[in-house]
């Protein structure tokens, strides 16, 4: 579990990255997450209402599709995000660490799929978070 460490560097590339994803015409991507509270209604103590989902933008995002195994027909993509927009995001949840931010995660929605997420990586320059590397697919 990484801790956010800011630094004038950190800070620096962290704007940088996050101007170069927008200049390459970063797109908008939809995470979900679980709703934290429940109506207070005899159905949703039994089990029986969907308590929904919070749907949460983060842009600028970079889309690359990746290679495609042999095998496999399904769709997976990695998503460049600016350590920016994902820590305001988790400021506003209320996580302290990236890995418990997007484990929580249900998915990302993207073009109408929703999408699972399978991997991220977090890029580090002088202890400052500034690009998640997110893998997700069908």
């Amino acid at each position: 579990m990484q801790q956010f460490q800011d630094t004038a560097r950190g800070i620096a590339l962290t704007r940088a990255a996050e101007a170069m994803l927008r200049s390459l015409g970063g797109e908008e991507v939809t995470l979900l997450f679980p709703m934290s509270s429940l109506p207070d209604e005899p159905s949703a103590q039994l089990g029986l209402a969907d308590p929904g989902v919070d749907q949460v933008t983060i842009a600028p995002v970079i889309v690359r599709n990746l290679h495609r195994e042999m095998n496999a027909n399904r769709w997976q993509l990695e998503f460049l995000m600016p350590g920016s927009a994902v820590r305001s995001v988790m400021d506003s949840r209320h996580f302290t660490a990236a890995d418990e931010f997007f484990e929580s995660a249900l998915g990302i929605t993207y073009e109408g799929h929703l999408l699972r997420i399978q991997h991220f990586e977090t890029e580090f320059f002088a202890g400052t978070a500034y690009l998640y590397r997110v893998t997700a697919g069908e």
